[in-house]
């Protein structure tokens, strides 16, 4: 993966997301893309404009725990095994949270949920796919930018456990 400079990316395109990896020092790489509002999967939507196999892009999904959110970070070709969640996070159960409160718990839209910058930082769990690759691209922080990063950054700076979330 080429790198730039942090700080010259994070002024570029800057969202809270951005702004987190400038701050932590951390080397990343932006991916704009054109967001069709249209798409049916944002995810899938990025993986193709950006040319990138979806195994490597990851998408960031809000999740109700124990009355308490939490998020779980899946490849866009898979989807997030709610069983393997719960047991990930200790317990039986867990649900898709109600959208309205994942933006209002990120601070960020949906389809441009990043796992970093957050507005109040929530349990996370990285689906453990992630830690065989040398570069994994997430949400950058808005629709139509994704950020490229390391998973040893993103599982640091997020405080991420690592369990197989993802079934295909």
């Amino acid at each position: 993966m080429a790198r730039r400079n942090a700080a010259r990316n994070a002024s570029a395109q800057g969202t809270p997301a951005t702004a987190a990896l400038a701050a932590a020092g951390v080397s990343f790489v932006l991916h704009p893309y054109d967001h069709d509002p249209a798409a049916a999967s944002y995810g899938a939507e990025a993986a193709a404009l950006l040319g990138v196999d979806p195994a490597r892009v990851f998408k960031t999904l809000m999740v109700e725990v124990d009355g308490r959110l939490a998020v779980g970070i899946v490849p866009v070709s898979g989807t997030l095994d709610l069983k393997a969640f719960a047991a990930a996070m200790g317990t039986k159960k867990a649900a898709m949270a109600d959208p309205a409160a994942a933006q209002r718990r990120t601070g960020y839209v949906l389809g441009g949920i990043s796992p970093l910058g957050q507005r109040l930082p929530s349990p996370t769990v990285l689906d453990s796919s992630a830690l065989s690759l040398e570069s994994m691209l997430v949400s950058g922080g808005r629709r139509g930018l994704d950020i490229e990063l390391a998973p040893a950054d993103l599982v640091r700076l997020t405080d991420a456990a690592t369990a197989a979330i993802s079934s295909a």
